[in-house]
């Protein structure tokens, strides 16, 4: 084996381990639920790690004022201060991966058009298995 070959093997492995640390954290979050409350306490939506809504919790006490706006207000302001904890999670368990001088407002937290390639590039570089090899007869 030549020195190249130890390099990209190296190289090989870095990338794996990479990929293995960002898939790890992805199987991490993909049951993360983060809730936020309104600053009255009235309302309480929860969130994926993607941001995506998936419980809504309005106390009766809202109905004492039927003002509709500000109903869907504190709502929206609810689930986009779910979202924005949620999102704060998840860079926080990615920032071992990303360059030292990537920010959470310039960084994107959705993995799979990150994995999806290099998992691609990985299986590429592997050779065939011999299930998966065909064999000439």
């Amino acid at each position: 084996m030549n020195r190249r070959d130890l390099e990209l093997g190296g190289m090989r492995d870095t990338y794996e381990e990479l990929v293995t640390g960002i898939e790890t954290v992805r199987n991490e979050t993909a049951d993360l639920r983060v809730s936020a409350e309104s600053p009255d306490g009235l309302i309480i939506a929860t969130v994926t790690s993607r941001g995506e809504l998936v419980d809504l919790a309005i106390d009766p006490r809202v109905y004492r004022s039927p003002a509709s706006t500000a109903l869907a207000e504190a709502i929206l302001d609810a689930t986009r201060q779910a979202a924005a904890n949620a999102r704060h999670l998840v860079f926080a368990r990615l920032r071992r991966f990303l360059p030292a001088d990537a920010t959470f407002s310039t960084t994107d937290l959705d993995l799979d058009p990150f994995l999806v390639p290099m998992n691609q590039a990985l299986s590429a570089d592997q050779p065939a298995s011999p299930d998966r090899r065909t064999e000439d007869t």
